[in-house]
């Protein structure tokens, strides 16, 4: 095999169709070096000739790439996994393919001489943008040209108000040479089913290259001589025994097995899976959505992933491991790609199926009328799904497969009847492709779909952006009868200090540099600061501009809590056990610019606030806590391990944030996969106003804190405030004690403990992340967090780091 990442690449770039044929040599052509696989963005940006921080547009040239390499002639496979987009590929001067979609894969025979020259040029996209194609039915506003409906591309880079306008140009994906002659797999089938006996099943069918040899199938203890069909496949059922089912994190282990293939005396990896069994829980109406797995009803919950690395579209391991990490990390289990994204790469399935991450995967399809009646567009969606689908063949973590995001709702929001935005491309065409390449994962049309109107929250998928961009009251979550949030509280999310001081040292509102990057939908009056701001007016009755002005610090310190606190509050709502919502997923999950962006985590990687919020609402172990006016204060106790759990509840209502008034304990045991609900009185075991419904007098109160720890080891498991007075941030004198220690393997340590609640707390470290950040301290209890080296480098320092919280003074630890 000749690895054609190792080589030199150099690339140029030139005036659109400056060159009909191959770019001929022995000229003085503006070459830089050029990674393969990469991108043009990432070239350019390598060479300091590319500013992410204010990109310009690429699809206005033709892009050459170009290098040379030595190679035993002979016929071989040239193999090419992604090129971006409009592509011609020049061997020794002959053009030996053509491609029009980004999401196509290659695999063509070439061949080879002692000395090669290998060209790829990518057209200028602009002209094709402009091409004419058959009449939209409508026209969204989401992306900045509607000639995208007709090139099978990735719309990053063309959605201005919340992605950079970096476009996707280059051999984004591998490319290689395999020796032809030698047994290979072309093309596989490969599922694997748990039926709901326990029984598992695998069922592998195979093309093969170059081998007439009956191969040998193995997996789990179990093998198989694969059989020959009429159509020159291969095909074989394994039945192993006593394997153990895939489960997401949350509610079991993701086991997997290796599946392979012996061939002539060789051992061909078919990647490793997992036995599980998916299906979608309508409710007892018929109108609910949610995922049931090997039975278990799981609730779903994690976020809608945008891009790892926007500039190069990096699809290997190392790229997408620390941020697969972070969302299991934060109790997530559940990652959605919608279709305004990027079909991800095999490295990212099998990372998911390790950490136990279940994957929604809407097809590259977004609000646009797309032209299902033309016959060589349709042709290249048809191969496109099969070379996607291939990508994930035995992968347990694909979960839900969706036609794609917001076709129906735009459709619909623009006055259309149902009969024009429901068509055959959601309805026939793309389930009966994915039934055909994965029939163990289930379809959903669209996202959102079904209700009076498919953007309604109360039946099947919803959008819901109730609690956020339409800035309704926090009830509205449960007013709204959400079933399923295929994307949900999207806010513009302020990153931590640390991050703006290096990547954007400017003032909030200040600088025209922080409104570029806070997201908008394009044409709106309005941008998603405003949204969080209504929200800090509304719940914590400041004044946003005012306090912009007056002390910018204090704004943004507010601004951070104020959406951690909001979604914190919605997912407690939605988690309880009455309610009617089977899962919730943020909307983002990273930015893509540094910035008060949607996303959870920053640009650079950092989590925000609002990602710390969301690791305590998504505990698979959780207490939390509702307000239920004069019915008092609910309690919820959720168990989603496949464990019984023994746990005791603590119960305290504190006056000035230190003095118990009241308080109560209850020892409950939870079955494996139970949820219950309890009210305060269960625990204090007599009528007292914890939610200050009644106001018999003035309030005796102003927190309400819950902790549930294990009842065989005293942990502390998960804890929960309520304020029945509302928020109040006012500057309290609080005595903390603040320690760092070093255990025995070199781990670092910082103890809190306070007399007195102190809300929002927050730790900033140069050298080290804490493993919680932006939480409530209760008062009397020690709080013992770890400290995690930022990098290698770290790892032997002795961390310093400042304390803050919202109602108290910072200070300084180690």
């Amino acid at each position: 095999m000749v690895d054609l990442s190792a080589v030199e690449w150099t690339l140029s770039l030139t005036e659109p169709d400056a060159f009909g044929s191959s770019l001929p040599t022995g000229h003085q052509w503006d070459f830089i070096p050029a990674n393969v696989p990469g991108t043009v963005a990432g070239a350019l940006a390598a060479a300091g000739r590319f500013d992410s921080g204010a990109p310009v547009p690429l699809h206005g040239k033709d892009v050459w790439y170009e290098t040379w390499f030595d190679a035993k002639p002979g016929p071989y496979r040239l193999c090419l996994e992604g090129l971006a987009t409009i592509a011609e590929i020049y061997l020794n001067d002959e053009k030996v393919l053509e491609s029009r979609n980004m999401f196509r894969k290659h695999r063509l025979p070439v061949d080879l001489v002692d000395r090669n020259k290998l060209q790829i040029c990518f057209r200028a996209l602009e002209p094709h943008l402009s091409a004419k194609g058959p009449r939209a039915r409508w026209k969204p506003q989401l992306a900045t040209s509607q000639g995208l409906r007709l090139v099978r591309t990735t719309l990053l880079g063309h959605m201005p108000g919340w992605c950079p306008e970096i476009h996707a140009v280059g051999p984004y994906r591998p490319l290689r040479l395999e020796q032809a002659g030698l047994p290979c797999v072309i093309s596989k089938h490969v599922q694997s089913d748990l039926a709901p006996d326990g029984s598992a099943t695998l069922s592998v069918s195979l093309k093969l290259e170059n081998t007439t040899v009956p191969p040998t199938l193995k997996c789990a203890g179990a093998s198989i001589q694969m059989a020959e069909q009429e159509d020159g496949s291969w095909t074989g059922v394994l039945r192993p025994a006593g394997v153990t089912p895939w489960m997401p994190h949350t509610h079991g282990e993701p086991v997997l097995y290796d599946v392979d293939l012996e061939i002539e005396g060789q051992t061909l990896s078919l990647g490793r899976t997992g036995f599980r069994r998916l299906e979608i829980d309508r409710g007892e109406d018929g109108k609910g959505f949610g995922l049931k797995v090997n039975g278990i009803a799981v609730f779903c919950r994690g976020a809608v992933w945008t891009n790892a690395d926007l500039l190069n579209l990096s699809g290997d391991r190392e790229t997408y491991r620390p941020q697969l990490e972070a969302a299991r990390s934060a109790g997530m289990n559940m990652l959605r790609i919608g279709g305004t994204m990027l079909y991800e790469s095999r490295a990212f399935y099998e990372l998911c199926d390790e950490l136990g991450l279940l994957v929604w995967q809407d097809m590259m399809f977004a609000n646009y009328d797309y032209p299902v009646k033309d016959e060589a567009f349709m042709d290249e969606v048809r191969a496109e799904i099969f070379d996607q689908l291939q990508e994930t063949q035995g992968c347990p973590s694909l979960a839900i497969l969706c036609g794609g995001s917001e076709i129906y709702q735009q459709g619909a929001m623009m006055g259309l009847p149902e009969s024009r935005w429901k068509g055959p491309l959601c309805e026939e065409i793309l389930p009966a492709l994915a039934n055909e390449h994965r029939p163990d994962v289930p379809f959903a049309a669209n996202s959102p779909m079904e209700g009076v109107l498919p953007f309604s929250p109360n039946e099947g998928i919803a959008h819901y952006y109730g609690v956020g961009a339409y800035q309704r009251p926090l009830e509205d979550a449960r007013r709204a009868d959400v079933r399923f949030a295929g994307e949900c509280l999207a806010f513009s999310n302020i990153p931590e200090q640390r991050s703006l001081d290096r990547e954007l040292p400017v003032k909030p509102g200040h600088d025209p540099r922080w409104k570029a990057r806070v997201p908008r939908d394009r044409g709106a009056g309005w941008d998603f600061e405003d949204v969080r701001d209504h929200y800090l007016k509304s719940l914590y009755g400041v004044d946003p501009a005012e306090l912009r002005y007056g002390d910018p610090d204090r704004y943004l310190d507010l601004g951070r809590a104020v959406t951690a606190d909001v979604m914190e509050q919605t997912f407690a709502e939605w988690r309880r056990k009455a309610s009617s919502c089977q899962g919730a997923l943020v909307w983002t999950f990273q930015d893509l610019a540094m910035g008060a962006g949607w996303g959870l985590l920053d640009a650079s990687g950092e989590p925000k606030p609002a990602y710390h919020a969301l690791k305590r609402a998504f505990r698979p172990v959780q207490v939390c806590l509702t307000y239920e006016g004069t019915n008092g204060l609910a309690v919820h106790v959720i168990n989603d391990r496949p464990e019984e759990k023994a746990v005791s509840l603590q119960l305290q209502c504190l006056r000035e944030g230190r003095t118990s008034v009241v308080s109560g304990q209850l020892e409950l045991l939870l079955m494996p996969h139970q949820a219950v609900e309890l009210n305060a009185v269960d625990l204090i075991g007599a009528f007292f106003d914890v939610t200050y419904a009644y106001r018999f007098g003035p309030p005796s109160h102003d927190v309400t804190l819950l902790r549930m720890t294990d009842t065989n080891s005293g942990d502390l498991l998960a804890d929960a405030f309520h304020f029945p007075l509302g928020f109040d941030a006012s500057k309290v004198a609080a005595d903390v004690e603040a320690g760092l220690e070093r255990d025995d393997h070199g781990n670092w340590f910082l103890s809190l403990e306070t007399d007195r609640l102190l809300r929002f707390v927050s730790i900033s470290c140069e050298t080290h992340r804490p493993s919680e950040n932006w939480f409530h301290l209760a008062p009397g209890v020690a709080k013992r967090l770890r400290l995690l080296p930022r990098d290698m480098s770290a790892s032997d320092m002795s961390p310093s780091c400042r304390i803050s919280a919202l109602n108290r003074d910072s200070f300084s630890a180690g």
